[in-house]
């Protein structure tokens, strides 16, 4: 283990930029309106004013117009309950973390790596950090499951699968549920105290997945790289019910109101108790997974459009063609949908429209899941960069380079955790106060 503290820097390379659009939704033609460098809020001023009524008439409020402001919404509109980042796509299956409020747009800017853990040359860490009543539990591909103290970086305990754990953890009620693939591909249950195995479900197949496990009311839904998606008993691991796609299941399930939605070779809903189908949605398949909110499945396909479904009938809301093939999983707050693209871009999509508001160019492909937090957009990008931008103005605010390719971060109780791949890292950075 190798805890140590650094500093971060601000990364302002010409090659990238936040580019604001009027896009036609369905048919993808982008016009650029403005391009802004990391200077965008001071370059940007003439714009933020003349257009900031008409963003808050839409509703488009989840970054801060200033300090103060954001103190008095978050104080009358939110309580902090949940600050934990517990599973791939939150308990809210959105990847939006509406409770943190110590990271925020003001502050963002001056965040340091607290600590790093290194998990062994040439071993990559695919799998985005869970973290929960102060550990962080991550896998690795050297077969290791890693539970961290999450101030510190100490190692608790380490667990061997056997095989490499790319997919991201879940942790509910005191069990760590996570995949490995090898020459059959596992879900473990962990004691999360002590690392002790519970049960294991094994499926003798070794496809490579990155279905991370959704736990929901006693059951993990997840795919273990079959073309089934399973649903299993969170105590004894029984298997309960299992449904057969057309194709790989490598899509993180999300799981609300009675329904689980996945991606394989189309989108599908399926009864959470029965397994039984109740809509699919045919496009190019996909491995990102989906997005629930307000009763409409965001979710990207693998020929480059981002949908929009009715939750209960599957029917079509509207599409966004960005034009570059599409593995991020969406991010989704009351406004906006983020999501990242082959295209180098990530991009900001009005959540009732599909509108673009703004995209941010990296300088590599974005296969990473954004998480969302307190106004910012947190995302890695193939160029090995960690980037948190303003989510109303695409602005960058901060950036760090340590080895990131693909990595979905998580954000929790003011410190941002992601693995690197090519670093063999688990790093965590915070305000360091």
């Amino acid at each position: 283990m190798d805890a140590h503290k650094n500093t971060s820097r601000l990364s302002a390379a010409a090659s990238k930029s936040a580019v604001l659009v009027s896009t036609n939704a369905d048919s993808g033609e982008k016009q650029d309106i403005m391009t802004t460098r990391a200077v965008l809020v001071i370059s940007g001023r003439q714009f933020w004013v003349s257009h900031i009524v008409i963003w808050l008439l839409i509703g488009f409020c989840s970054g801060q117009t200033s300090t103060a402001s954001h103190s008095r919404s978050s104080a009358s509109a939110e309580t902090k309950t949940d600050t934990t980042w517990s599973q791939f796509h939150r308990p809210n299956m959105t990847r939006w973390n509406k409770y943190e409020n110590t990271l925020n747009v003001t502050n963002v800017g001056n965040l340091v790596l607290e600590w790093s853990f290194y998990v062994g040359e040439g071993n990559d860490v695919l799998s985005g950090p869970a973290m929960n009543n102060g550990r962080v539990v991550a896998g690795s591909g050297n077969g290791s499951v890693y539970a961290l103290d999450a101030a510190t970086g100490a190692e608790l305990w380490d667990f061997q699968t056997g095989g490499a754990a790319y997919s991201s953890p879940a942790i509910a009620n005191g069990v760590v549920y996570i995949n490995s693939v090898g020459y059959e591909n596992n879900l473990f249950a962990l004691d999360a105290k002590t690392g002790r195995q519970l049960w294991v479900y094994a499926v003798p197949v070794n496809y490579v997945t990155y279905s991370s496990p959704a736990v929901v009311n006693g059951v993990v839904y997840v795919g273990l790289g079959d073309t089934n998606v399973y649903a299993l008993d969170a105590k004894t691991g029984t298997k309960i019910w299992s449904y057969t796609t057309g194709g790989p299941v490598s899509s993180s399930p999300a799981v609300a109101n009675g329904m689980v939605y996945f991606c394989s070779d189309q989108m599908y809903a399926l009864n959470a108790s029965t397994g039984s189908l109740v809509w699919s949605y045919a496009f190019g398949g996909s491995n990102a997974s989906p997005a629930i909110a307000n009763g409409v499945v965001y979710v990207a396909s693998g020929d480059g459009v981002v949908y929009a479904l009715d939750a209960k009938t599957g029917s079509k809301v509207w599409s966004y063609a960005i034009g570059g093939y599409v593995d991020s999983s969406a991010a989704v707050t009351n406004e906006a949908v983020y999501v990242g693209s082959g295209d180098t871009y990530v991009y900001a999509l009005d959540i009732r429209s599909g509108t673009p508001f703004w995209a941010y160019k990296t300088g590599g492909s974005v296969e990473s899941s954004p998480a969302v937090a307190n106004g910012v957009v947190y995302v890695t990008s193939d160029d090995f960069f960690l980037y948190a931008l303003h989510a109303r103005t695409g602005a960058l605010l901060w950036s760090q380079s340590a080895g990131y390719y693909g990595n979905p971060p998580t954000v929790a109780s003011g410190v941002v955790y992601a693995g690197s791949t090519y670093d063999s890292r688990i790093n965590a950075y915070g305000l360091n106060k």
